[in-house]
């Protein structure tokens, strides 16, 4: 795995993405690989709190709200970091954004010149992969670079 320098992991904060991530480790332990953990706040639930917004006396305080909904996310995703993968923390960076989460991961894909992206099969959401597809799905379509798909085993066993 010599060629493996920068490594994205999706952190939607589901247990997939905690299972993308111990992936992500194993291959950055062995490649002194960088990992970057990526989380995306969607413009959609964004759009939605606007809306909604309209309906209170004062209105929502928008950029409040994102910067506390990153904050959140952030101190989540650190917490899983310290508590499960200490060791290798040091080897992580965490990067929130707002946008489109497929948009987002490729671009910052293509900017940090990402050698391979981790990403669970499913999020947070299954809803939302039945009214505008999959993110992962997306993702995996138009990646300029491999992408490794993590599921939960138990989830997957037959059982005949």
């Amino acid at each position: 795995m010599k060629g493996i320098k920068k490594i994205l992991v999706g952190m939607d904060l589901s247990q997939y993405s905690t299972l993308a991530l111990e992936y992500a480790v194993e291959i950055a332990v062995v490649s002194d690989a960088e990992i970057f953990l990526f989380n995306v706040v969607n413009q959609r639930d964004i759009d939605g709190v606007k809306m909604a917004s309209a309906y209170y006396p004062n209105g929502i305080d928008i950029d409040r709200y994102i910067s506390e909904l990153k904050t959140e996310r952030y101190n989540e995703i650190r917490s899983v970091v310290t508590e499960r993968f200490f060791d290798v923390k040091s080897s992580m960076s965490i990067h929130i954004t707002v946008g489109i989460p497929f948009e987002e991961i490729l671009n910052f894909a293509q900017r940090e010149n990402v050698d391979i992206i981790v990403i669970g099969n499913k999020g947070r959401s299954n809803i939302s992969r039945t009214i505008f597809g999959s993110n992962a799905e997306k993702v995996f379509r138009h990646a300029k670079v491999p992408v490794l798909s993590v599921r939960e085993p138990d989830l997957f066993i037959r059982k005949d």
